[in-house]
Order: structure tokens, then sequence, then C-alpha cells
């Protein structure tokens, strides 16, 4: 530090300094000292016995020149073309050292529960490695290529222990999909297919808590002039029980396809019958009541319940405007919640929790991947720093 102290003031004293700094000024220095010597002086040394010593062969370099220049010094060539007349500008800068940016994880763990006709892939999380700057449609194609369906069949949302929160659509960015509930991706089913029996038996009729009102009678069916009775629709369910923070989801969530023109009567029916697997025993025939509350998600109003007195509550306005708002990327869809009193599916469903959800490899192979230390090679580091860019 002290010689160093003598040839440059800067580095005087106790003070810290740039290690960078110091670099850059120790090749200057040497290559001045070394360029300004002439190769008579390069070559002279001490005299000792037996003649003069000599340098080893190649430590002789021209006048005005040094190691330093050779090893160190280059120029980087920066071309710039104009994108419509294609022009090219080359300009060169000299260097001694180049400061690399180091690139950063572009990728984060996401696990998305798949949802899907088949039996072997009806409910299994999987982990997906999401770019940090994509959009949903990067990971509705990601999710279609894992579940091997294609991308415009399937319907991504957020569903938390309480039930469904919204519906993700292309144009949104995936740096918060997930952060509020799992993300699930559903199937729907095919066009086409057997119906469900309609004269399924149902037990009676479940006295209705006092909760948030019913839609008005007078904005029924009867005001949606423009749809066709035979017209199909995409439900999206989920099973809740409880009141205020008590209230849990339970059993799997359930994706179906149904008349528009169906009765309530109907409806209960169908949602019956993609529940005959977790039911515990034949829901008796003892009336028509209804056995639960059908609330409207993501609609307008905060609060929607479709009611049982209308003769077909799939019609009513509030219902298309939630199709208008399911979001674009999947096919139009509309996210019910089917309420349950708690003695209600005691009696059904006994003490039935969350659907249960099998793992697949690629969670934890992505958890793992995801949760070491970000590291890079000088190579990756060199290709973004020469990578190209418009400006």
């Amino acid at each position: 530090q002290n010689i160093v102290s003598k040839h440059s003031s800067q580095f005087r004293g106790n003070a810290q300094h740039d290690a960078l700094e110091f670099l850059l000024w120790l090749l200057d220095r040497m290559h001045e000292d070394l360029g300004a010597a002439s190769p008579a002086q390069q070559s002279r040394g001490a005299p000792q016995v037996g003649g003069p010593r000599r340098s080893p062969p190649g430590t002789q370099y021209p006048r005005g020149q040094s190691f330093v220049q050779s090893h160190f010094q280059a120029q980087y060539r920066s071309s710039l073309t104009c994108p419509h007349c294609l022009k090219q500008s080359n300009t060169f800068d000299p260097f001694l050292c180049i400061s690399l940016p180091i690139p950063l994880r572009q990728t984060r763990a996401l696990n998305v529960t798949l949802v899907l006709q088949c039996e072997r892939w009806r409910f299994v999380r999987v982990g997906l490695a999401v770019p940090l700057l994509g959009t949903v449609a990067d990971l509705r194609e990601m999710v279609a290529r894992e579940g091997r369906i294609p991308p415009e069949q399937v319907i991504l949302a957020e569903v938390s222990p309480r039930g469904f929160l919204r519906s993700l659509s292309d144009p949104e960015a995936l740096g918060a999909a997930g952060e509020a509930g799992p993300v699930y991706a559903f199937q729907p089913p095919p066009a086409r297919r057997a119906g469900w029996p309609r004269s399924l038996p149902t037990s009676p009729a479940v006295p209705r808590p006092e909760g948030p009102r019913l839609l008005p009678s007078t904005a029924r069916s009867s005001d949606c002039l423009h749809r066709a009775p035979g017209g199909r629709i995409l439900l999206l369910l989920c099973n809740t029980a409880g009141t205020g923070p008590q209230l849990a989801r339970f059993g799997p969530p359930l994706v179906l396809r149904e008349e528009r023109g169906v009765s309530w009567e109907q409806l209960q029916q169908s949602i019956l019958a993609q529940l005959r697997g977790v039911l515990r025993g034949e829901v008796r025939a003892q009336g028509t009541g209804a056995l639960f509350r059908i609330r409207l998600v993501g609609g307008v109003a905060p609060c929607t319940y479709l009611s049982p007195q209308d003769p077909r509550p799939l019609c009513h306005p509030a219902i298309d405007r939630a199709l208008q708002l399911s979001g674009t990327g999947g096919p139009p869809h509309v996210k019910l919640t089917v309420e349950w009193d708690m003695s209600t599916k005691e009696r059904l469903f006994g003490s039935l929790q969350e659907e249960v959800v099998q793992d697949a490899e690629s969670v934890r192979r992505q958890q793992q991947a995801h949760g070491q230390q970000h590291s890079c090679t000088l190579d990756e580091c060199f290709q973004l720093y020469t990578k190209e860019e418009q400006v």
C-alpha cells in the first residue's frame, strides 16, 4: 500500500477503495511503464558472473506495447441495424475489462391440480416451471401439454378452502397466479354425453337458513328472450358447508354440462348424480324440497343466489353476465357454489373433507430445483451481455 500510494495519491490513507478501480489503475501504469521503456532497457539486467543476463525469449515487445495490451485489451463491436432500411452502423469501443450481468432465474415453481375426465388422472397435482414474465396463456399451454388435451379446453381457476375465487384469463400476468389460492385446471366433459337420470329420489326439503336474498322474482328467466332453452352451459361447482368463518369446502370440485332450460329440481338431481360417489347412501324420495342453496360466483353482484322458484334458474340474466366475465382463453363457464347446512352435510356426507389429490413426481422435482440457490456459468453471462435487444 505504501508503494502504491507513492505513485497514486488517490490510494493514500486508510480509506476503503474499489478493487476494480485499483485493477484498472495497475494495468494502466504497468502498460505505460513497460511500453515507455526501450528494447535495450527491457533486456538490460544486473551484471552477473560470466556475462550479462539475457531476458527469456518472447518477453520483448515493440515500443509502446506490453503484455497488458496483448492479454487484456480488446475492442467491443456494437452493431445497430435499422429495422426499416436495414442499414447497419458499427462502433468499436476499446476496453480492459467487462462488467458482465448475472442472469437471474427466469421461472418459478407453480403447482396446478388437474381435474380431468380420465379416471387415472382424475385428481393429480403437477409441478410446473412457469415463466416469471409470462401470461396465463403460457400456463394454459403448459397445462394442455401436461394433461394431453387441447389448450382451448383448459379452464383455469383459483380455488381456496372456502370455494372458488376467480377464473384466470389469458392476458393476465402470471406473477399473481396462485397467490390467493391454489390453481385448478378443469377439463370440460364431452359436448355430447349420456345425460344423468332425472328421476333421482331426493330427501325431504331442508329448511333454508336466513342469509343473502335470492334473485328477485321480477328478474327471472322470462326476461331472457334471446336465449334458446335447449342450449348447454358449462358449470364449475364446489360444495361448502357451514357459515361465516366456519365455512369450508368439502368433496371434489365438479365440472358438468347442463341444459339452460332445466328446472331447479333437475339441476339438483344432476348435482347429486355427480356426487353419488361420495354420498353415504341413497337419498330417499320423501319430497321435492331444496337440499342446498346455489350461489353464483364471479357475477356483478357480490352475493347472488339462484331461486328454487325460478322455472329455469340457469337462464337468469345474471348467468349471462357471469359468462361474459369468465375470461378469455378457455371455454365460457359459470362458477357455482353449492352451500349445505351442517346438519344435511353430516347426514349425507359424514365427515367428508376436501378431495384427496395425488402429487406427481414433477411437484417434488420443481420444488427441489427452485429451492436451490440459482447458479450460472461464465458463458451464460457472456450470452446475456451480447444478447440482441430492440431499442
